[in-house]
């Protein structure tokens, strides 16, 4: 029939694609995709007993959309219809023009499966062990640092941010109205994030710093310095202190053992720790109250913040270009977001990487 695509004309659009650049080509072939499989077929098996059963997809297929949404922030029912509307979606799926595509509610139960297993930390190592079998080992010492992860604003009056603050769940606070309760993370947390002011050229500090409220979650992370990978994670409420997420952290197959750190990290206890499990301290040096900072640490402080830049890029690569925000309700959950947006971003390294130089 006039007009309607044949196979040539679509394989012509996909050759168009794969010239003008489709990134998704080279994620496709570079990522060894059958690593996830064992991890995430042990975590469907786990959830068995989840409300609607197991999605009909292959597992790794759907594991691939949640790739997908975490690289371009998509929701489950924009993964829905970005699938249906790119070619190149469907061409990174192994999905045909013809074949059936997962929905939006597909798409959540598949990754609510993961999140009842807890099989998020699993399938990061799993690509982690791969990391280091393909020659990229985790060395030159690890650079700490956390960043905040915004969530949905919560309305709530004074009587329920009490409860939340004691520990009480959405449906002990709110049991007559468990549609409502189903809608409130009591697990996100208020913080103020302080945007510091700047010292002069004697160390003093004249001007004020600049606190701004965020709610959400902490994303706290340790990269190697070598490769440019996060290696450990966690996740907390965004009024978790960063300093007491250290040890949670670090990756102890590091080869070398230099830590990286700002100012939150360090402390007595940090210190004592770092040193009694064979890590040496290149943590930020705190200012001496009321006085200036001398010119050596000044320095020395300079020095590190250079190193410590490395794992700044790489929240703001999860903010900035793939949009990272937290959309779910609950801990558990925005653990899985969170966990997926590092393994993407471990993902999108590796083919940097692979494409740049051979494994050293």
């Amino acid at each position: 029939m006039r007009g309607q695509a044949g196979f040539w004309d679509i394989d012509e659009r996909y050759a168009l694609l794969s010239e003008a650049g489709d990134p998704l080509v080279k994620l496709n072939d570079v990522v060894p995709w059958e690593v996830f499989r064992k991890p995430l077929a042990k975590a469907l098996k786990r959830s068995d007993g989840a409300k609607g059963g197991r999605p009909p997809f292959d597992p790794v297929m759907m594991f691939k959309v949640l790739v997908l949404q975490a690289l371009y922030d998509l929701s489950d029912d924009q993964a829905e219809f970005m699938i249906n509307d790119r070619l190149s979606f469907l061409r990174f799926l192994g999905l045909g023009l013809g074949d059936k595509v997962p929905d939006a509610k597909t798409i959540w139960l598949f990754r609510e499966h993961l999140v009842q297993a807890r099989a998020i930390n699993n399938l990061f190592a799993r690509f982690d062990k791969h990391l280091s079998k393909s020659g990229y080992l985790a060395k030159g010492g690890q650079i700490v640092d956390a960043t905040l992860i915004a969530a949905p604003k919560q309305r709530n009056s004074d009587g329920e941010k009490t409860a939340i603050k004691e520990g009480k769940t959405a449906n002990e606070i709110w049991p007559a109205e468990p549609a409502r309760a189903a809608q409130k993370d009591v697990d996100a947390r208020w913080t103020v994030k302080f945007s510091k002011a700047k010292p002069d050229a004697d160390g003093m500090v004249r001007q004020r710093d600049i606190a701004i409220p965020a709610f959400g979650y902490k994303n706290h992370a340790s990269i190697d310095r070598h490769g440019g990978f996060i290696r450990g994670w966690t996740v907390t409420s965004a009024s978790a202190h960063d300093g007491a997420q250290l040890r949670n952290v670090l990756n102890r197959d590091n080869t070398g053992s230099t830590v990286w750190a700002d100012t939150a990290y360090r402390s007595k206890t940090n210190e004592a720790w770092l040193a009694k499990n064979g890590y040496v301290s290149d943590i930020h040096h705190k200012k001496p109250k009321g006085r200036p900072m001398s010119e050596a640490t000044s320095r020395a402080n300079g020095r590190r913040s250079k190193v410590r830049a490395f794992v700044e890029h790489v929240f703001a690569h999860q903010k900035n270009r793939f949009g990272l925000f937290i959309r779910t309700i609950g801990m558990e959950r925005a653990t899985v977001k969170i966990g997926m947006a590092n393994i993407a971003y471990n993902l999108t390294r590796y083919v940097w990487h692979q494409g740049r130089t051979a494994p050293a």
